[in-house]
């Protein structure tokens, strides 16, 4: 599933079926036609769209599309892209986190850093057990720990703060 905000939101599945979704809230059902690789005509209630694919920013996750002459952009989230910003953990150039939320209750089995230290994007920060299973919390950017706020074996609730950043 990925959520697709522009002017409008769209909420779609494109494995299942690329033409039907949600937008703004309500449910969608498209016909579409592939003409190449990078085009497709679309119908959505009785009126042509021409869709063609201009480029993509892995890295900011937007992509433009020329609709009938005119270019949007698009900004594209994923599951995973979701459930990190409901854990405030998700940022963009013009947002920091500030703090680790617990993603989901567990246990905290181990705790890899301390306040003060200065951790690397990507870095490992603690791993929580959940439901038998051990996930590694990671530092979504670089920043420097301003707290921990957990104990090996201490058991956490869903959006815990777990760490705080400066």
């Amino acid at each position: 599933m990925y959520k697709i905000t522009g002017k409008n939101t769209f909420e779609v599945a494109p494995d299942n079926n690329p033409g039907e979704g949600l937008l703004d809230g309500t449910y969608y059902n498209l016909d579409v036609e592939r003409i190449d690789v990078r085009t497709w005509h679309i119908l959505k209630d009785h009126k042509s769209y021409y869709v063609q694919w201009v480029d993509r920013a892995e890295d900011s996750k937007t992509f433009t599309l020329k609709i009938n002459g005119q270019v949007m952009v698009l900004e594209a989230k994923d599951q995973y892209d979701l459930l990190l910003e409901k854990m405030g953990i998700a940022g963009g150039a013009s947002s920091k986190a500030t703090k680790l939320k617990a993603p989901m209750p567990g246990k905290v089995l181990e705790v890899m850093v301390q306040p003060g230290q200065i951790v690397a994007k990507g870095e490992g920060l603690l791993i929580l057990e959940a439901m038998k299973m051990e996930n590694m919390l990671k530092a979504e950017q670089e920043g420097t720990v301003k707290s921990v706020n957990v104990f090996v074996g201490d058991a956490v609730e869903k959006n815990n703060v777990l760490i705080e950043f400066e």
